[in-house]
């Protein structure tokens, strides 16, 4: 079939590919690092009580079959070690087939993970990487030019994360239809970046300007990646530009790299295409029957994105393989942190010694400038953040967290940026406090050198110790 393959965009594939098996690396090296403390079989979540509670009909992963953190560890480090394969183009040197399977084991590894993952893998950045690797896999290798039908899907993923997020603008707080939402955003993010305090500080008339902007190129010119080119490549350039906006804004893990990713497939590069031979009979009938399963399960999320009532990043099937998916429906307009603090004291009163504890990447010390993590997602931070604006959020987990803390946890501690405390001399006593944040102003920052003011709001949660038997 002579309209199966687009050879023009053999270079685009291949930067496609090889930026997705970075982002693979990415996230494989975030769950080998972190897990034991949040999911470990000692974690804040442990992955075998879920397992105990959870069919694999309705989460399926690897570690039905068997858990440990060793093959937890294992798995991951395993998923790295294949995703910089991918990246040295180890899927080049396979035939077709080969490199159609070793692009699905790392999706079968990082599938298994987020299925059991819980709160702390329950952002839409995970489906996006899942739904992307997974497409990814039948773009093909050097044996055959890529599927028109597989990069038209790619668009199709692209279309919803823009689309769908602009819709649930719309629909959801006022401030996007008043140009206003970024007098506030950049503030309360859920994990600014070194450069959102500037960014918060821009003049409002150009905020006004950044959400118009933001509202055309996610209502509009989602559409214009299915229309010939060059206008496809002008309307992905100018999505990659937004994202990389993003990028330079704030920490959002890898939602923005995975986007511009997607962008790719409509970006047709410069570059000879080489001489490769029609696409084997098996491989056009595996491409069409993936093609038409995923249409199939896209009425979902089409559904969803036209229902007055939308709903944002969910996955309508345990393989992830089509998801809606939407961010900052709502902005918040004023920026709670919960400060967790501990003491050596025996009876612990407001004038003890409370020694605060440092988080990598969320707002502490006024005076530390945010740093950059993204694509590196630290889940503890955000989790940190939905803690701030309700106990609710945290219900599962915190009370696990506080008491890693006061046994000076070694897995726990490796998720901070420091601890107040000796490893061999654990807090007596922890609490924790609600504060509200605010940016400072010019003249605040030069007469004081903080980036944020903060200002007591109440108590979190009292002093609490371990207790007998713990």
């Amino acid at each position: 079939m002579d309209w199966f393959t687009a050879p023009d965009y053999w270079l685009s594939r291949l930067v496609l590919q090889r930026a997705l098996a970075v982002l693979y690396l990415v996230a494989f090296l975030t769950a080998a690092l972190q897990f034991r403390a949040l999911l470990g079989e000692r974690g804040m979540l442990p992955i075998p009580r879920f397992l105990a509670r959870t069919s694999f009909r309705r989460a399926p992963s690897l570690f039905h079959r068997h858990y440990s953190d060793r093959f937890f560890a294992g798995c991951a480090w395993a998923g790295c070690a294949v995703s910089a394969a991918l990246i040295a183009g180890a899927d080049g040197e396979l035939p077709l087939w080969g490199g159609v399977l070793l692009w699905l084991v790392p999706w079968v590894l990082y599938l298994s993970i987020v299925n059991v993952g819980q709160t702390w893998y329950s952002f839409g950045w995970e489906s996006l990487l899942l739904e992307t690797g997974f497409l990814a896999a039948f773009l093909g290798n050097d044996e055959v030019a890529p599927p028109v039908l597989v990069l038209f899907l790619l668009r199709w993923i692209l279309f919803r994360v823009e689309f769908g997020a602009g819709l649930i603008k719309l629909r959801g707080d006022a401030c996007w239809r008043q140009l206003t939402c970024l007098d506030f955003h950049h503030e309360t993010q859920p994990m600014p970046g070194p450069l959102s305090w500037f960014f918060h500080h821009l003049p409002k008339p150009l905020h006004r300007v950044e959400v118009a902007a933001n509202h055309v190129t996610q209502l509009v010119v989602p559409f214009l990646l299915f229309t010939p080119q060059p206008i496809a490549s002008a309307a992905a350039a100018l999505m990659i530009v937004t994202q990389l906006w993003l990028v330079l804004s704030g920490n959002f893990a890898w939602l923005n790299w995975v986007t511009i990713v997607l962008a790719l497939s409509a970006l047709r590069l410069p570059g000879a295409a080489p001489s490769v031979p029609s696409a084997p009979r098996w491989y056009e009938a595996l491409v069409l029957a993936v093609a038409a399963l995923l249409l199939f399960l896209s009425h979902r999320p089409v559904l969803n994105m036209i229902s007055r009532r939308q709903v944002m990043n969910r996955s309508f099937d345990p393989l992830h393989l089509v998801n809606t998916y939407g961010a900052f429906g709502s902005v918040s307009r004023v920026r709670y942190e919960v400060v967790i603090e501990g003491t050596l004291d025996d009876r612990p009163r407001e004038d003890s010694d409370w020694r605060e504890y440092e988080f990598k990447g969320k707002p502490g010390d006024p005076r530390r400038l945010p740093r950059q993590y993204a694509p590196y997602h630290l889940r503890l931070d955000w989790l940190m953040w939905f803690a701030a604006l309700s106990p609710a959020y945290a219900g599962e987990w915190f009370g696990a967290l506080m008491e890693r803390l006061l046994e000076n946890d070694r897995d726990t501690l490796r998720l901070l940026r420091r601890s107040p405390f000796p490893p061999d001399t654990p807090p007596r006593y922890v609490r924790a406090r609600l504060f509200r944040y605010r940016y400072t102003t010019w003249q605040e920052l030069r007469r004081t050198g903080a980036y944020w003011q903060r200002t007591y709001v109440r108590e979190y949660l009292p002093p609490t110790r371990l207790t007998e038997g713990t």
